[in-house]
């Protein structure tokens, strides 16, 4: 019975063992499907990096305290994303909170909003 040879989707080397195997090994494997989602992860690290810097700013901003109001413009010069936020909440105020992880920000007016902590 004649076998049709295969090779190794990653590296090319000819593959030896079960007939739906399609890597030489773990390593190539892994390498090839880090390789497919590259595009994918960069983006999500991207995202997650301002998530996290977004954080940061308003637990700086905070210092301890439950809420504090602040200009926009303060936020935006310090390099927070007003567009990046994990999720929203009414508040009981009534007011939108949109939240980055546990701390929040609710646009009060034009130009100021209010730095509070997720209940």
């Amino acid at each position: 019975m004649q076998t049709e040879k295969r090779y190794c989707q990653c590296c090319g080397h000819p593959i030896h063992g079960r007939s739906d195997k399609k890597f030489c090994d773990d390593g190539c494997r892994n390498t090839f499907n880090n390789h497919q989602n590259a595009v994918q992860n960069k983006e999500m690290r991207c995202i997650n990096t301002i998530l996290k810097r977004n954080r940061a700013i308003l637990l700086a901003k905070l210092a301890g305290k439950e809420q504090l109001k602040i200009t926009k413009e303060q936020l935006v010069v310090m390099g927070f994303h007003l567009k990046y936020m994990t999720h929203q909440q009414v508040l009981p105020t009534g007011l939108t909170a949109q939240f980055c992880y546990e701390l929040g920000i609710v646009i009060l007016e034009e130009k100021y909003c209010l730095i509070v902590r997720e209940n």
